[in-house]
């Protein structure tokens, strides 16, 4: 069950342990979050939603910035992960880059909106926020860069390059994607972006393993 689920099924006074409390507590922020943004979000409706106490709420979040930030920690991570586990699931390097593309897409595509924290934040002026968003677009792009070296020869710098590149482009396009509210199919977006990308770095001579 996920963090938002939860939040749908408990009722107001259901005494919960301490870990699927902050579970539940988080879905609610979150669907909070999405629908308001940060700056007209109040810690009174985040309690509302989950149906508790703003006491309840102090106890495991000191404030609403401690909260956004659990919040944007757990979803970078979530990202992060998917685009490994994208870049680890072939070796064949044309279905490497359309699993990423996936990746992004999927994430974008999650119903629970957690992407409009990571990439449209309304907080991206206080700094931590802003060092997180930055840092998970970095750790995505250099796990990506990894890969284009090693199969390309290129530095790393060069590698980095094109690895920014890729991230960046798919991110936008799912979010362009989704918005749009495109009548195209998802599956049919990726292919579309990831023929795009793929004769671009198809470019780049594969090095023979040793």
């Amino acid at each position: 069950m996920t963090a938002i689920e939860q939040t749908e099924a408990r009722p107001r006074g259901t005494r919960l342990p301490r870990r699927a409390r902050r579970n539940q507590l988080l879905g609610a922020a979150q669907e909070v979050f999405v629908a308001q943004g940060y700056h007209a979000a109040a810690m009174d409706d985040i309690a509302e939603r989950a149906g508790v106490s703003k006491p309840v709420l102090y106890q495991h979040f000191p404030g609403k910035l401690d909260l956004y930030l659990a919040l944007l920690d757990q979803h970078c991570d979530n990202l992060l992960q998917a685009v490994r586990t994208a870049l680890a699931s072939t070796n064949e390097n044309k279905l490497r880059v359309a699993a990423t593309m996936d990746a992004y897409f999927a994430y974008v595509e999650d119903e629970g909106g957690a992407f409009r924290l990571v990439f449209e934040s309304d907080l991206t002026n206080e700094p931590a926020v802003r060092e997180r968003v930055e840092r998970v677009s970095l750790e995505c792009a250099e796990a990506i860069s990894e890969v284009v070296a090693e199969d390309t020869g290129l530095s790393k710098d060069e590698a980095m390059l094109l690895a920014v590149g890729l991230g960046g482009v798919s991110q936008v396009v799912a979010r362009y994607w989704l918005s749009s509210e495109s009548a195209v199919p998802r599956e049919t977006a990726v292919q579309l972006l990831t023929s795009l990308a793929w004769r671009g770095i198809a470019g780049f001579p594969k090095v023979a393993p040793e």
